[in-house]
């Protein structure tokens, strides 16, 4: 006797082929950013460990000069063990920042698919070999540094690859909520890899590293087995990124009455305008094109100081609860998850808002606004107790990485589909890039200047993380001038004025 077809067998035949590949494609591309952020994740959790608190373990088994730092691992046994952890960090984020300008170009010319599966089973093999220098006992600062250097490099591969296998998948219609949804991945990444660090940390910190290396190897497996770029691929029906209308005639007007992000381009592949279909391939957009998108350079800037404050916190979190609020290490790892819980819920928010108002930039303008003074408060009240200190990592989190992921996911996608590029689907990985790119500028000057700044006191930590977020605002002040003056018109001509 056979068995009844299983259930969720049957319900995937139900659905319509095109949803089963959109669900598809949006599984594998979570995971495989998901894994991404889990093997960027344990540098900071390691931290706390390679120069921990010596003293708090009795006195030195060895008998050595140095009792207060006989623990350390070198070189990280100095009183410079800040420098050199800011060092580390900025020799993974300004590899990467220079990489990702690069990895967009690469994206657009490559298949995606190729160039994602290669680039994760690459970084698996760089993050794992940090954690191999604990085994074979390396204790020379340039092993460190060369591991993160090519580990930035090869990360590049990710997000421009996944954003654009996103965006040729799913129209306008919902993106800021589907995508908000999305984007949790970055946040479930840090989680995971802070749980996963967590578990080794304090006994063999070597398999923080190893074992998040296997697992981004494994997905970039599974992608290169599974993953679909395209839906004209598998013969399903490409996404609608614009609708025509009256006003598409006059770019201006349209940009005025709009905003620039309204309008997204037109479908990748116009089935209905040419019946010869010219172009099988169009031409990539070259990098100055994509510059003169409308857009591009002010959410660029803007997040660039945006991720200069979340790289800041991602990098150095778990390290500041340890010195302030005197947890261990593994404590200090699994509060720090908290952030990212917020940074969960913030980037799903900021999709809704964003999709119900038509306002990108309005919507991680009023954020960095908020975020600002609860950056302020969390460092002066935010370890009063362990109540506070969560309700606080959760709205500072929510505040600092709902702007962050609505313009890597859904501004992206929608400056790169334009209607300025003639439904040329080829710029999305270029666009993402740049934007990303510039962002990773601040990433990687956040950790840095925290590294330095921190030895004079964490308040002057902060105040530097609220000026960027001042900074970030300013910087679509502009934009959003353009979004009120769409919403005005519009009010305008609904009241027939």
């Amino acid at each position: 006797m056979r068995a009844a077809l299983a259930p969720g067998v049957r319900l995937l035949r139900a659905l319509p082929r095109d949803s089963r590949y959109r669900g598809l494609t949006l599984v594998l591309t979570f995971l495989s950013y998901t894994s991404y952020h889990l093997s960027r994740k344990p540098i900071s959790i390691v931290k706390s460990q390679l120069h921990p608190n010596c003293s708090a373990l009795g006195p030195n088994p060895h008998n050595d000069s140095n009792s207060s730092t006989w623990c350390s691992w070198a070189p990280f046994d100095g009183d410079n063990y800040k420098e050199l952890f800011g060092a580390l960090d900025n020799a993974f984020l300004v590899a990467y920042a220079i990489g990702m300008f690069i990895s967009g170009i690469f994206g657009e010319r490559l298949p995606l698919r190729y160039y994602l599966s290669g680039g994760m089973v690459l970084s698996g093999l760089f993050t794992a070999l940090f954690g191999l220098g604990y085994f074979w006992n390396i204790h020379v600062l340039w092993y460190f540094i060369v591991v993160q250097v090519c580990n930035g490099l090869v990360q590049t591969t990710g997000w421009p690859a996944v954003v654009a296998c996103v965006g040729n998948w799913f129209g306008k219609g919902k993106r800021g909520l589907i995508m908000g949804i999305w984007n949790s991945h970055t946040s479930v990444g840090n989680i995971l890899g802070s749980l996963i660090a967590g578990a080794w940390v304090s006994s063999a910190w070597g398999l923080s590293f190893i074992v998040p290396g296997i697992i981004i190897s494994i997905v970039g497996i599974i992608c290169f087995f599974f993953l679909v770029e395209y839906p004209e691929d598998v013969d399903c029906n490409p996404p609608l990124h614009h609708v025509m209308t009256t006003s598409e005639k006059d770019p201006e007007a349209v940009i005025s009455n709009e905003g620039p992000l309204s309008l997204s381009g037109q479908s990748s592949v116009d089935h209905s305008n040419s019946p010869k279909e010219p172009a099988e391939e169009p031409e990539a957009i070259s990098f100055l094109g994509a510059l003169r998108i409308p857009g591009v350079v002010e959410f660029s800037l803007c997040l660039l100081f945006a991720k200069l404050v979340s790289y800041t916190f991602l990098y150095w979190l778990p390290l500041y609860i340890v010195n302030i609020a005197h947890f261990s290490a593994k404590e200090a790892g699994d509060l720090s998850t908290l952030f990212d819980a917020g940074g969960i819920l913030g980037g799903i928010f900021a999709g809704l808002i964003s999709d119900y108002t038509g306002g990108r930039a309005t919507t991680c303008c009023v954020m960095l606004v908020v975020a600002a003074p609860m950056l302020f408060l969390y460092n002066h009240v935010g370890q009063n107790g362990i109540g506070t200190s969560i309700a606080m990592l959760i709205i500072c989190g929510a505040l600092v990485n709902g702007p962050y992921a609505l313009i890597t996911t859904a501004v992206s996608a929608d400056l790169g589909t334009h209607e300025s590029l003639k439904g040329n689907a080829k710029a999305l990985s270029t666009v993402t890039a740049i934007i990303d790119g510039t962002g990773s500028v601040g990433a990687a000057l956040g950790p840095l200047l925290a590294g330095l700044i921190s030895p004079t006191g964490w308040n002057n930590v902060f105040y530097m993380l609220i000026a960027a977020d001042v900074l970030a605002c300013l910087l679509l002040a502009r934009v959003v001038v353009k979004e009120a003056r769409g919403w005005c018109g519009s009010m305008a001509r609904q009241r027939g004025y």
